[in-house]
């Protein structure tokens, strides 16, 4: 089986990659930047990509779209620490073969990458941080929202968010509404963790 671990933690991507190399049903490369990784899976076939979401490069599901587009009949799955439920139920639909943690054990690995080498998805359970509203299609963030979500993320004040987009602070504070009302989120904090699980900021 040949694996691709993208991750840019080198020494995690290293001793999986040297646990699995211990069997010889396994073959192993790896790559440290979202680059890197369309690169390799361009030039040489796979049958697993292990894809860390958060190495350089990576923009959430637009990223993972363009790998899974490239990555031929690989199977990608998302490889990384806690995330999203509804996060990872939109990479399937992209064509995403699940998601497999970091903190797995190294044999659990193993069960689970010959269990998707064989065409079955794999997900662990996962918690979801938003309140579940399985009859509620929530609609996307606007641009204006992303930004002004990215804006609180990194601390600034409505007073400043306002500055920063030529508006007024209650313009702000109805966007921030309209925010906390798509993620299903109790308050502006509680949005900006919901958005750096979802890769969204």
């Amino acid at each position: 089986m040949k694996i691709l671990i993208a991750d840019d933690h080198a020494l995690l991507a290293q001793a999986i990659c040297d646990t699995l190399c211990r069997s010889p049903d396994f073959e192993v490369t790896t790559c440290y930047t979202l680059q890197g990784t369309l690169d390799e899976v361009n030039a040489t076939p796979h049958d697993v990509v292990l894809l860390d979401l958060r190495m350089p490069g990576m923009h959430g599901l637009a990223s993972i779209t363009d790998v899974v587009a490239r990555a031929g009949d690989a199977n990608v799955v998302l490889f990384t620490g806690q995330v999203d439920r509804q996060f990872v139920d939109d990479a399937i639909k992209l064509g995403v073969k699940g998601y497999i943690p970091k903190t797995m054990p190294l044999k659990s690995l193993e069960v689970a990458l010959r269990l998707i080498q064989t065409g079955q998805t794999f997900i662990p359970h996962i918690g979801s941080t938003a309140a579940p509203q399985p009859d509620e299609k929530r609609a996307p963030l606007t641009d204006r929202e992303l930004h002004v979500l990215r804006l609180a993320a990194d601390g600034e004040t409505n007073k400043e968010i306002a500055r920063e987009i030529s508006n007024s602070e209650t313009q702000v504070k109805m966007i921030m509404r309209n925010i906390c009302m798509k993620l299903a989120a109790r308050n502006r904090a509680h949005a900006c963790m919901i958005g750096r699980e979802r890769l969204l900021i």
